[in-house]
């Protein structure tokens, strides 16, 4: 069995601006480009791929304009990542298509496992890759996910704000996290009635829910976190310093 992880890094990143109340708040750079104590966030995530032995090949999803210029920068941050000849390949114009050029591109057959990871989750351990790789081959679907720990309400969006419509269960709500895994055909046939259909996910897991799969769920961590604003990087930074 094969294990191939698919990084989406095609995104601009537009919530990673300056602090608030800055002259202008100009944007920073991307992201997964931001340094983490010297490292991209981007490289860092790359890192936890590439030197676990159950992983087989990494397809890296970026804007066309970035792909020279992050393979540049990665042979001088952990130039170790590239033994594990990760392929960069063209992005798309949001996640789904990022996924779905990079599922073109690869090599798999019937029961490989792809996984799909966030660009920004660094903090990603190798106990929740097996998890997921596990996971995925025994049930063909599984994400990593963590039980929510406030109060849920649905809502309603009008013209003066939202309303709340009903409370929900904390116990029947996870938050979903990456990496997300699938068996290469259940995730093939996904992607293809998606296209088909003209639908568009939030993260693969809708795709094959959407398709009629089940998708199980294995623990996540807090520390998974997602970094998409200033302040996320701020804690990403405390999390370096304390481990």
């Amino acid at each position: 069995m094969k294990v191939i992880v698919i990084i989406p890094a095609a995104g601009l990143g537009t919530r990673m601006t300056s602090a608030p109340g800055a002259l202008g708040k100009k944007p920073l750079v991307s992201k997964q480009f931001a340094g983490l104590q010297g490292i991209s966030v981007l490289a860092r995530t790359l890192a936890k791929f590439a030197e676990n032995r159950e992983i087989s090949q990494i397809y890296v999803a970026l804007r066309k304009g970035d792909i020279a210029s992050f393979r540049e920068r990665l042979e001088k941050e952990i130039p170790e990542i590239l033994e594990k000849s990760p392929v960069f390949l063209e992005g798309g114009e949001h996640r789904q298509q990022s996924v779905a050029n990079a599922l073109a591109a690869v090599s798999a057959g019937t029961g490989d496992v792809i996984l799909v990871h966030d660009a920004v989750r660094p903090f990603v351990t190798e106990e929740m890759i097996h998890d997921v790789i596990d996971a995925a081959s025994k049930y063909g679907a599984a994400i990593a996910g963590v039980p929510a720990v406030d109060t849920i309400k649905q809502v309603e969006r009008t013209s003066v704000g939202a309303l709340i419509k009903s409370t929900i269960p904390r116990e029947k709500v996870v938050m979903a996290q990456t990496p997300q895994g699938f068996r290469y055909e259940v995730l093939r046939k996904a992607f293809d009635e998606a296209e088909a259909d003209g639908f568009l996910g939030t993260d693969e897991a809708s795709l094959v829910e959407r398709s009629g799969h089940p998708v199980a769920v294995v623990m996540g961590s807090a520390r998974n976190i997602k970094i998409t604003t200033p302040a996320d990087l701020e804690l990403a930074e405390f999390y370096l310093q304390h481990s």
